[in-house]
């Protein structure tokens, strides 16, 4: 059958609240003729706007006939944020909160897998075409991508509303899939949850909330981004957005705000500078999951470190020069900066600089701007690896180092890994992040290890315990090393 006559095969399923009609495609690089059967755009709650702008999300009501699942649903992103390095486009309409599901057979119960993308919590879209779930069909797994309400509108805190409505979103998408991937051929019981970045530390925020522990089973988090945003933190911005704008800082008056006018005031007021970026390293992003009192009733690692989801496998780590890509346009201004000037800016203090520039030598050699880059790559990702494990203690924890050499910037970037988990090194947009030719032995291996923690529990290489442990490293060729995180470890002391 030709892949023209496979698209046009179309075949539907009957969730709670209506029949849905997608179609097939197929896969890449499979195993005999499987077929992947993409749902797209279907929605969870009601559209997030009017009297529901700034409520927590309200369940889709009912539909009649069929509803064609077949293009992406709106994005809750808006343009082009000007950030995203993975091709993630938005698509204007109100009606933002949907998951897109695909699935190789509605037959059986297969384990889920669900995605939830990143992008600072203020950016980034589940219609990307990375994040096709058709190879992970490939390897008997249902794949679903969802959505939620991001910026101001799904963290920001205003007098009267809801605290942490994208939270909220994630959690009525997880019910969601509880409710309707049995009809897709997916298993309730069994749903891994995963995500890059902001997706990464949602998963992570996710894994700490008691409120969401029957909703998933297994965890995979890649550049996990923990928020935690204190709750008088949040209040502070939300107050100091509302004066901006000329308004109470109440639901009536931030609903008098357009939502141009909204994204205008949050994108003046988390422009990053040389100081502000200092200020994000010591204290976090100002938007995303903030610590309540209600959903969030203390900081995820301390939840982790009382034993909240500890009975789940989790697997996470980062790439090894996450935000080097942030520094290479002050390269030339950096040569002239002494190190000890430049370590001093970045908040590494002189007790510890001396460890710190050992156990990193080889970065040191390759000049400031790479020494710049690992130092907001440990303190903002890889401190926060080793921080989550220690407070897991004996939970069955993986770690991994994402190590391999971009073909284009010459390391190992922020999302590079995210074509490698999703094995689609075959995709749109890839060169500009991976360089051309991207090894697929080392996609082929790290998708498969992914598919091993969704089906068994394991992704296969020896488990990490506390603050040491064996840490796979992705790289050409794959390798388990001993204590992998050591060179962050003189870092630590500063926090994640």
């Amino acid at each position: 059958m030709t892949e023209n006559a496979l698209m046009t095969e179309y075949i539907e399923v009957e969730t709670a609240a209506g029949r849905v009609r997608g179609c097939w495609r197929p896969t890449t690089g499979g195993r005999g003729n499987v077929r992947s059967a993409a749902f797209l755009g279907i929605p969870f709650a009601e559209a997030p706007v009017g009297d529901l702008r700034f409520q927590a999300p309200v369940p889709k009501e009912p539909w009649e006939g069929t509803l064609d699942a077949l293009s992406f649903a709106p994005t809750a992103q808006r343009g082009d944020p000007g950030v995203t390095l993975i091709p993630e486009p938005s698509v204007p309409g109100e009606s933002t909160l949907n998951v897109n599901v695909f699935t190789p057979s509605l037959d059986g119960a297969l384990p889920v897998l669900v995605w939830i993308h990143g992008g600072g919590y203020f950016a980034g879209s589940p219609a990307s075409p990375w994040y096709d779930g058709r190879n992970f069909n490939r390897d008997g797994v249902v794949t679903v991508s969802i959505s939620y309400r991001l910026g101001f509108d799904g963290f920001g805190w205003i007098e009267g509303a809801p605290s942490n409505r994208g939270v909220r979103d994630w959690l009525l998408a997880l019910e969601w899939v509880q409710q309707n991937i049995a009809a897709f051929g997916g298993d309730p019981s069994r749903v891994t949850i995963a995500g890059q970045s902001a997706g990464g530390g949602a998963v992570l925020t996710l894994l700490g909330m008691e409120k969401a522990q029957h909703l998933f089973h297994g965890v995979y988090a890649l550049s996990g981004a923990l928020a935690d945003v204190a709750a008088p933190r949040s209040e502070a911005f939300g107050r100091a957005l509302a004066i901006a704008g000329g308004v109470e800082p109440t639901v009536s008056g931030f609903s008098s705000l357009g939502e141009e006018r909204v994204l205008e005031l949050q994108k003046k007021a988390t422009e990053l500078g040389p100081k502000s970026l200092t200020s994000m390293i010591d204290e976090g992003l100002p938007l995303g999951p903030s610590v309540d009192g209600d959903l969030l009733p203390r900081p995820t690692l301390e939840a982790l470190a009382a034993g909240v989801g500890a009975e789940k496998p989790l697997v996470l780590g980062s790439t090894d020069d996450e935000f080097t890509m942030a520094m290479t346009g002050a390269a030339k201004a950096l040569r002239w900066v002494p190190q000890a000037l430049l370590l001093n800016r970045l908040g590494v203090p002189k007790t510890i600089r001396r460890d710190y520039l050992g156990a990193n030598a080889d970065v040191v050699a390759l000049g400031k701007t790479r020494l710049a880059g690992r130092v907001l790559t440990d303190r903002m990702f890889r401190t926060a690896v080793l921080d989550v494990a220690a407070a897991r203690g004996d939970a069955p924890t993986w770690a991994y180092r994402f190590s391999w050499p971009s073909g284009h910037f010459g390391f190992a970037e922020h999302c590079l890994d995210v074509p490698f988990f999703f094995d689609c090194l075959d995709g749109p947009a890839m060169e500009p992040l991976a360089g051309p030719n991207p090894p697929q032995e080392l996609a082929d291996e790290l998708h498969a290890a992914a598919v091993s923690l969704v089906v068994d529990g394991d992704p296969g290489w020896p488990a990490h315990h506390g603050d040491a442990g064996t840490v796979r490293v992705w790289d050409t060729p794959v390798r388990d090393v001993a204590d992998g995180y050591a060179s962050v470890k003189a870092l630590r002391s500063l926090g994640s």
